[in-house]
């Protein structure tokens, strides 16, 4: 749909913010607008506008409630006279909406929420609620979590594989127990990037990590060539095992933290000017070059440091055999990481989810709703020389290497 020009006047503004929901009226307002212009956008033609590419045409609206932070909205859905309009607004809107709710909800029939919460739920819902009607909506909101978590990955290769862990508390056999949320990433082979499952373990192990590496590949994932994670050892053993054949790329971000946190301070600026040089080489060897000029430099004067770094200089620089326009949003995992601090925004509501249950439809719901807007919006990446680049490479060899 193209970009909607949301439009509400000074007047109308007023008297929004003088009623006694001003946010909820505003919020009303301009999905009201959204609305309009979905049809239009469906129809190829304003209200009375007479065009060439006009599809159909308007049959009145029928009301509809939404649920939302701020308060039930009540929208004015538009009919097409043939019926085949139908918005998106709602699905794409309310999943995560009534996810957040709906842990608000079980913290108030579990009994341990506080009395805050019991406000805005019975707020937000305009009523008082019963187990069984959260029970009725849990249902609900699972089947459409797990139709997405459980998709099919078939027929499509994933060259480029992000993976890392939200850390999150959970009430669990009666005690407040911190739990890992393991969230995969991959960009196809067409270049756009899917948020290929999320999974709850009790901690970030190898086993939680093998048992999500081998549910991916039982759902079809294949044609990993590179994935993109921190050195968390749990989670490294497992990507060894279980994508033999792929290349590793350690995050950058995560390592030149670790490797000036051992530097001492006197020297942590020229380490981190000569991790710049390593980093940024053109080539694995061109890094392993910086290197040995950086270990000249600073031998004796940060030992501990230089350590770290050669044993993980060939995993950190793994990423410097692609073509150099796929480096940047390869070489760490930050992408993934802003990706963990929105649903952190979401998660943050609540705190301590009062189930896993809970947790996973909460963060299944939001990553579902972008992953929807990543698979159907801006390619992230173009791949057309990355297959160039893959049916001429030629590897380093050890003869380059003692060359160089």
């Amino acid at each position: 749909m193209a970009a909607v020009e949301i439009t509400v006047d000074e007047e109308q503004l007023q008297g929004l913010f003088q009623s006694d929901r001003p946010l909820a009226r505003l919020l009303e307002e301009i999905c009201n607008q959204v609305l309009e212009a979905e049809i239009s956008d469906h129809l190829g033609a304003d209200r009375h506008e007479r065009t060439d590419n006009r599809s159909g045409w308007r049959n009145g609206h029928y009301e509809r409630c939404l649920t939302t932070r701020v308060g039930t909205l009540e929208l004015r859905v538009p009919r097409s006279r043939d019926g085949s309009f139908s918005t998106e607004l709602f699905e794409r809107y309310q999943r995560s909406e009534k996810a957040l709710v709906l842990a608000l909800m079980e913290m108030v029939v579990n009994g341990v929420s506080t009395r805050k919460v019991k406000n805005i739920t019975t707020e937000l819902c305009g009523r008082e609620f019963s187990k069984s009607t959260v029970s009725e909506l849990a249902k609900g909101l699972a089947e459409q979590v797990t139709a997405w978590n459980e998709r099919s990955l078939e027929g499509t290769a994933y060259p480029f594989v992000l993976v890392d862990a939200m850390h999150i508390k959970v009430r669990r056999q009666g005690a407040v127990r911190s739990t890992s949320a393991l969230i995969a990433v991959g960009v196809n082979e067409a270049g756009y990037r899917e948020i290929l499952g999320v999974r709850i373990a009790n901690s970030e192990s190898e086993q939680g990590w093998l048992e999500t590496f081998r549910w991916l590949k039982a759902r079809g994932l294949e044609g990993v060539e590179l994935v993109v994670s921190d050195a968390h050892e749990g989670l490294t053993d497992a990507l060894h095992r279980c994508f033999q054949g792929a290349s590793w790329q350690r995050c950058q971000t995560h390592f030149r933290r670790n490797i000036l946190d051992k530097t001492p301070g006197e020297w942590k600026e020229a380490m981190s000017r000569g991790l710049d040089r390593v980093l940024e080489a053109e080539s694995p060897t061109e890094a392993r070059g910086e290197f040995r000029e950086l270990a000249e430099e600073l031998e004796g004067k940060a030992d501990r440091a230089l350590d770290t770094l050669e044993e993980g200089l060939e995993d950190a620089t793994a990423v410097l055999r692609l073509p150099r326009k796929y480096r940047r949003r390869l070489r760490t995992t930050n992408a993934l990481e802003r990706l963990i601090e929105e649903v952190r925004r979401r998660e943050k509501v609540i705190r301590i989810f009062p189930s896993e249950e809970s947790a996973w439809r909460l963060l299944g719901a939001f990553l579902a709703e972008r992953h929807e807007e990543w698979s159907t919006g801006r390619r992230y990446l173009k791949m057309d020389e990355y297959f160039d680049w893959k049916e001429n490479y030629e590897p380093d060899t050890p003869a380059a290497q003692a060359a160089a």
